[in-house]
Order: C-alpha cells, then sequence, then structure tokens
C-alpha cells in the first residue's frame, strides 16, 4: 500500500516525528472522515437504527459536547465517556476541527474541577482529541492549552494516584503527537522523570515509605518518558542514556511485575537506541544486568502469581535478546487487507502506547487515521 510508509530500520523510524515536516496532510485526513458503522459506538448498547446519518451522529456529539459543562459529575463523565467511545471507533476531523476549542475548554475545566474518575474520562479525551486532529497546529494548540494544568496535577501529591497516572499518559501521547518545540519536549520529559525517578530511591532503601499504590504512578510516567525518548534527537537520547541506563536495573527488583516488565522493556528500547547513535557502544555491568535478566526470563519465584511469571518470563526472554543478540522477534499486526511489522522496540513501544488509547479502535484507525499511518 503506497501509504503505509513502512520504515525499514527504527533509525528512519524515529525521525519521522515530530521534529520533519511530514506531518499528516489535512487534505487526505478530511477525506478519512466517512463513517463506516455509525452503531458501533452507543450508550448501553442500545439498539441504533441502522441508518443513523452523520448527521444523527453528530447531533448525540454535539448534546454529550454540551453535558460536559452539566451541574452533575456522573452526567459530565458520561458525557466524557461517550464521546471517547465515538472517538475511538470513528475519524471525526471535521466536526472536532470546529469544536476543538470548546472540546479544550471542556477538557481543562474537567480537569481542573473534576474529582479522580472525571479527571481521568478528561484526559482519555484529550489524548483522543489529538489523535484525531494529528500532528499540526491544532493539536498543538491542544497541548499547549493542557500542558500546564497536566503539569500541575501530575507533580501534585494530593492529587488522586489516577488522575495523576492519567496525566501521565496524556502528557506523553499528546506531546508526542502535538508538540513542534524541543524546549516543551523536554520540560515534559523532565516532569515525567520526577516522578519515575522516585522509584529509584524507593527500591535502594526498600523501605516501603512510597506505597504500591504510588507503583502504578511510576509506571505510567516511565512508559510516557520511554515514549517521547523515541522522538529526541541523538544528542539528547545520548544525554539521558548517560543519565538513565546505569540506574535502570534497580527497577528489575521492584515488586511489581508490570514496572519489572516496564523497565525491562524501556532497558531493551534504550539499548537499541544507544547502538543506533555508537555502533561500538559499551556497558560495562553487562555481566550483572544479563544474570539479572537471565533470572528474570527462568523467574520459578514461588511466590509470584503464575500467569505474571509467565508474562515476564516471555518478555524477559525478549529484553535478553535485544540487549546480549541485538535480536528483536518481529511481530506482523493485520488489519483490514494490509499488515503492519512491528520490528524493532521504538516502534513496539509506540504501537503499546496507541493501542492502550484506542483500544479495540486501534485496527479502524491503523486503516483510516492519517496520523497512525504516518507514525507506523
Amino acid at each position: 500500500h503506497p501509504q503505509m510508509k513502512q520504515r525499514q530500520t527504527c533509525a528512519q523510524h524515529r525521525n519521522v516525528q515530530p521534529f520533519s515536516d511530514e506531518d499528516a496532510s489535512i487534505e487526505t485526513m478530511s477525506h478519512c472522515s466517512g463513517f463506516s458503522d455509525p452503531a458501533s459506538f452507543t450508550e448501553e448498547g442500545a439498539e441504533v437504527d441502522e441508518e443513523a446519518t452523520q448527521e444523527d451522529i453528530e447531533y448525540k456529539l454535539k448534546g454529550f459536547i454540551d453535558l460536559t459543562l452539566d451541574k452533575s459529575a456522573k452526567t459530565r463523565q458520561s458525557a466524557l465517556e461517550g464521546l471517547k467511545n465515538a472517538m475511538t471507533s470513528k475519524i471525526l476531523y471535521e466536526f472536532i476541527l470546529e469544536r476543538r476549542m470548546t472540546l479544550t475548554d471542556s477538557i481543562e475545566r474537567c480537569i481542573k474541577k473534576g474529582k479522580s474518575d472525571e479527571q481521568r474520562a478528561a484526559a482519555g479525551l484529550a489524548c483522543l482529541l489529538c489523535v484525531q486532529l494529528g500532528s499540526g497546529i491544532e493539536s498543538e494548540e491542544v497541548f499547549k492549552t493542557l500542558a500546564p494544568i497536566l503539569k500541575k496535577i501530575l507533580s501534585d501529591g494530593s492529587a488522586s494516584v489516577q488522575a495523576r497516572q492519567a496525566c501521565a499518559t496524556c502528557l506523553g501521547v499528546c506531546c508526542f503527537i502535538a508538540t513542534d518545540d524541543i524546549t516543551e519536549l523536554y520540560s515534559t520529559m523532565e516532569c515525567l522523570e520526577n516522578i519515575f525517578t522516585k522509584s529509584y530511591q524507593k527500591e535502594r532503601n526498600s523501605s516501603g515509605i512510597s506505597s504500591t499504590q504510588n507503583t502504578v504512578l511510576h509506571i505510567s510516567s516511565l512508559l510516557a518518558w520511554t515514549l517521547l525518548l523515541t522522538i529526541c534527537p541523538m544528542n539528547e537520547v545520548k544525554k539521558k542514556l548517560e543519565m538513565h541506563l546505569h540506574k535502570f536495573p534497580v527497577l528489575l527488583s521492584c515488586d511489581d511485575v508490570n514496572m519489572r516488565i516496564a523497565a525491562g522493556e524501556t532497558l531493551a528500547l534504550l539499548f537499541e537506541l544507544a547502538r543506533e547513535t555508537d555502533a561500538d557502544f559499551f556497558y560495562e555491568d553487562m555481566e550483572v544486568l544479563t544474570q539479572k535478566l537471565k533470572a528474570l526470563a527462568t523467574d520459578g519465584n514461588k511466590h509470584r502469581a503464575k500467569v505474571d511469571k509467565r508474562k515476564q518470563r516471555s518478555v524477559f526472554r525478549d529484553v535478553l535478546r535485544a540487549v546480549e543478540e541485538h535480536d528483536f522477534p518481529t511481530e506482523t499486526v493485520k488489519f483490514g487487507p494490509e499488515r503492519m511489522y512491528i520490528d524493532c522496540w521504538v516502534k513496539k513501544q509506540t504501537y503499546d502506547a496507541f493501542k492502550e488509547i484506542l483500544g479495540s479502535g486501534m485496527q479502524y484507525h491503523l486503516q483510516s487515521n492519517e496520523l497512525l499511518r504516518n507514525v507506523f
């Protein structure tokens, strides 16, 4: 497919976003605005007339937008969820383009004024708004408006962990899509670093001061940071490697299986980037690290749940291959008549980040969304 710009290497892949002129062309996006299956998102799965037209859907969405200002928190949250479902399952470029200011204002208000669940829904909607608008000036405006409040909540120890987690993810994804400003990229990464590096100390003192509850926040911040690392210029990648590479192995001892996995995958990605910047890259604690990775790849710890162990072993077999043999097990993703190859850690991390936001809508967006077709 001529539109599928299949990257030959990760080095090429990394240069696409966002510091290049390869922005998704707005014309092409507006052509993709057809609705294939209007019945695929409804409240409570109500039966919908198959003939539902674009006007009907837009009427419903306008209703949701109005309800994001409702007095009742429950109503606001349902409205945000309704908009999220629509944006996951449809390309709504034209509709959103006209209302992006209103939507951004609503999201900002819900994040500022809402409680945990509403903040999460609003941050999730912000991600989808940028996914729909693509990597142009409109997304940039959305990000510039929302970044200060997202950073504020992420850094606020008194805010709910779930809200902070959603803000971390939102900062990563929206910055990845939207930012054209390198200083903004770096300040966003720093904000995320301030969160997950707390896990470095935590693992070292192991006095359990920081609750496991915060671990989920550290994981989301780490994954968002890793996504942004994939679009950093090489000289910055080198700096980050020097800062973090020797600290990451400490996270492999975390009690939380998801943190171990996130740290392992980030390590694999760091090694991939390091070898890209320097073919003769050498890591002095290689032996200790590979022993640790081997232990995790064959973990038989009786105290760990079976499912966790299986998942962990499979990930760490791949991480070990990446670190020792510079190898990546290519995965194939099929969508419609097309297929895409995930052939490096950079691509895997990027794919996983978008899959997390789009869920079951991922295949549809890979087929119809110009932004995703350019990213992959």
